[in-house]
């Protein structure tokens, strides 16, 4: 059975226990809003488990995704260690890169036996890597193939399946290439899409430039919209405010945020009373991090897995606060890695008064 999260007004953190160590019988997750209607981009090497709990933390209803996992990988690769999950990180969603559609429909079979609310497949990194394997932003070039691959999927699990891609491919702007590929996709089964409003650049451009050179062009998500206003479209790519989160979600079904959740994840305490009419988030940044502690410990036990690797995901807790890159530095010391995270937990706590301290004199 699925772990609840403590009700409004409760002062507790959630029970790290309860790993998904075994494969869960599809639960349908009931909302009153859509649920796309806030979620957290998959991101490589940031959106893992780790970060996914942190993030549960500080948003009870936000949905949350994987970082892209190679479907082959899952098959061939150790299923356990691509697919493991904290129980209380539901709802969740499993992103897929891959173009075959017999080991697509394979690996969504097996998320979902996981225990996933659904399976997104990358038609949106333009990465290098992933061109080689023609997967990714490159597969927008053969939307009747990716039709092929998510009949495969929807044919091969009961939760939904879901499409993240890009409204163009290199400096291509027309709009009826992505109204295309939306209609022909569609046709498959799929039904909702998280469009990057802007176009994927597969030649000349490193990643990260094509998170930011190419413009961003909102009104063909916009557009998009109109045009199919029974599907669920939610919009992608330089949102960091509430007020452009807000704007965005007067048009489109949902909002898709990436680097500014990770770097300021303070920002999602605020999202369950503003997006989904919830209580405000009850837990102090303290109790956060004394959180994020106690399952650095519990996840040592378990799994051996270094306190270094899940602190840094939370680095940004105290984004903008006195004292916050001194308690930043102290996570991040090597030289403390041979201490005990508690340790670490109270070194960093006073390296931050100290600053604050010396502020306050200097003020007087």
């Amino acid at each position: 059975m699925r772990a609840l999260l403590p009700q409004a007004g409760e002062r507790h953190c959630v029970d790290a226990h309860r790993l998904v160590d075994t494969p869960l019988e599809p639960t349908q997750i009931t909302t009153p809003h859509s649920p796309w209607r806030m979620s957290i981009a998959p991101m490589m090497d940031w959106t893992d488990r780790h970060c996914r709990y942190l993030h549960r933390l500080l948003s009870r209803h936000v949905l949350l995704y994987t970082e892209m996992v190679n479907a082959g990988a899952i098959i061939h690769g150790g299923t356990e260690r691509h697919l493991r999950f904290n129980a209380e990180e539901h709802p969740v969603a499993l992103q897929l890169g891959g173009n075959d559609p017999a080991t697509l429909a394979r690996s969504a079979h097996l998320g979902a036996q996981w225990g996933y609310d659904e399976i997104n497949l990358n038609c949106g990194c333009p990465s290098d890597r992933v061109q080689r394997g023609a997967f990714g932003a490159s597969l927008m070039k053969e939307p009747q193939h990716v039709a092929d691959c998510i009949k495969a999927m929807v044919d091969a699990v009961q939760v939904p399946v879901t499409v993240k891609h890009r409204i163009g491919i290199d400096r291509d702007e027309s709009y009826g290439f992505v109204r295309d590929f939306i209609g022909t996709v569609h046709a498959a089964g799929c039904s909702v899409f998280i469009v990057h409003a802007r176009n994927a650049w597969l030649q000349g451009l490193s990643p990260k430039e094509n998170r930011e050179v190419p413009p961003l062009r909102y009104d063909v998500v916009h557009q998009l919209k109109r045009d199919f206003p029974d599907l669920t479209i939610a919009i992608n790519g330089g949102l960091n405010t509430d007020v452009a989160v807000q704007e965005q979600l007067a048009h489109l079904d949902g909002v898709m945020v990436g680097r500014e959740a990770y770097h300021n994840p303070w920002w999602l305490t605020g999202w369950d009373a503003l997006y989904y009419g919830g209580a405000p988030n009850p837990l102090t940044r303290d109790e956060v991090e004394a959180a994020m502690v106690e399952y650095m410990e519990r996840e040592a036990a378990a799994y051996g897995t270094h306190w270094y690797a899940i602190a840094r995901h939370m680095l940004g807790l105290r984004h903008g606060l006195p004292g916050a890159r001194r308690w930043r530095q102290v996570w991040s010391d090597h030289h403390l890695k041979d201490c005990p995270p508690r340790e670490v937990m109270a070194l960093a706590h006073a390296a931050q008064v100290e600053v604050q301290e010396r502020r306050e004199a200097a003020s007087h």
